[in-house]
């Protein structure tokens, strides 16, 4: 589809414009199908693509396709090649294409924070530099074969236990020189066309909800010209979030 954006933004009614708010089902963005506006489909990771054969949840992961199972993000980020990097990304992005998949939920620059954390696999450093680096490497590689990414878990999502619930209580000089630099450089050198917010509060807000994260920050100050989207099921509160144009 190459139609003009706010022609189709004209089009919509209220309620259809209010249907793009949210999936159509686990894997799914909704269509508005009398606009020929298509229906995308996301999937995992930051390491391979892991898409399901049919619209099941995300624990049926037998039912996912075979596919390429590239080494994790901690080991791409210890060969500090960032050509390597977008090159691992193009074959991701080729892939993807080739299952039809239009965003590939990934990369995660959260910061290795510590070394229980469950999902530090995933992650690329303690080191927000790297992380950045690595993270926009990446992003470039997916990005050049038309295929989206999600640049997650924005932000300070560094432990997994209670990571619903948890609320990440850091200052403003560590918040921006640590746990949020690496999305900054990411987000600066590689223009994600999204970014995943995280299911934790910071500092008494949930991220989904968060004005000073995702439109202060992440819109105003970084010039994201992407989406935001939520991680599944960590919106709370709609109206606020959409004053924070999650």
């Amino acid at each position: 589809m190459n139609k003009d954006i706010p022609t189709l933004l004209s089009q919509l009614t209220l309620e259809e414009k209010a249907s793009l708010c949210s999936g159509r089902d686990f894997w799914h963005l909704k269509g508005i199908e009398r606009l020929n506006i298509p229906s995308i489909m996301v999937t995992d990771g930051p390491h391979g693509l892991r898409k399901q054969r049919t619209d099941s949840e995300m624990s049926n992961l037998e039912d996912s396709v075979p596919a390429t199972c590239f080494p994790t993000a901690s080991a791409l980020a210890a060969t500090w090649n960032r050509q390597l990097i977008e090159d691992i990304g193009v074959a991701l992005g080729e892939e993807c294409r080739q299952e039809q998949v239009g965003v590939l939920l990934g990369p995660g620059a959260n910061i290795k924070r510590s070394p229980l954390c469950g999902r530090n696999f995933e992650y690329f450093s303690e080191d927000p530099y790297l992380s950045g680096e690595i993270a926009a490497s990446f992003i470039n590689g997916v990005q050049s074969q038309g295929i989206g990414t999600s640049l997650k878990h924005y932000a300070v999502n560094n432990q997994e236990h209670r990571r619903l619930t948890t609320d990440a209580i850091v200052d403003t000089r560590a918040l921006h020189e640590i746990y949020l630099a690496g999305f900054e450089r990411a987000v600066r050198q590689a223009q994600p066309w999204t970014v995943m917010c995280a299911y934790n509060k910071v500092n008494g807000t949930y991220c989904a909800e968060h004005t000073e994260l995702m439109l202060d920050i992440l819109k105003n100050t970084w010039g994201h010209e992407g989406l935001i989207v939520t991680d599944w099921g960590a919106m709370n509160e709609r109206v606020d979030g959409l004053r924070a144009l999650v």
